[in-house]
């Protein structure tokens, strides 16, 4: 019997990332992860949410993701906050590590998933942080839209 193929499937997602970041340019990196990481991600038990990407001798790493211990897992199992290398073209990597040192970027995890061959894929997005200003012109603009989408419907 063929292996289940996982298409798309969501396993956490990083919601506060669009509201304390502005992103620009977003890019997809596979993960070097264990075993008992795979399956603990197959049963969507991770979180992203205080992550981040750094640059460790010009790789980058994903840090302070949380993937829990696979219950099934021989003895160890595997550290659920540990640095994860990340999988980029060399190119890529080099483009966002300049811009992350020269222009004060910071390069957040968005969403972490299993594409439609069943390989674990995290988004990375290249956000500049918003001052407390620029989210509340945020959550103005989306109050407004609500409140529009509500008159429109009421309307029609």
């Amino acid at each position: 019997m063929a292996p289940k193929r996982d298409s798309g499937k969501l396993v956490a997602e990083n919601r506060k990332a669009r509201y304390s970041y502005e992103i620009g340019e977003t890019l997809e990196a596979g993960l070097v992860l264990t075993g008992s990481e795979v399956k603990s991600l197959r049963q969507g038990k991770a979180t992203i949410a205080e992550s981040y990407a750094s640059n460790e001798n010009g790789e980058l790493y994903l840090i302070n993701a949380h993937i829990a211990e696979y219950p099934g897992a021989a003895r160890d199992g595997h550290a659920p906050t540990r640095p994860r290398k990340l999988l980029l073209h060399a190119r890529e990597a080099a483009r966002f590590l300049g811009a992350i040192q020269r222009e004060g970027m910071a390069l957040v995890p968005l969403r972490l998933y299993f594409n439609a061959r069943g390989i674990a894929k995290i988004q990375l997005g290249l956000g500049r942080g918003k001052k407390l200003h620029d989210k509340r012109e945020t959550e103005k603009k989306r109050d407004w839209e609500r409140q529009k989408g509500r008159l429109m419907r009421e309307k029609g």
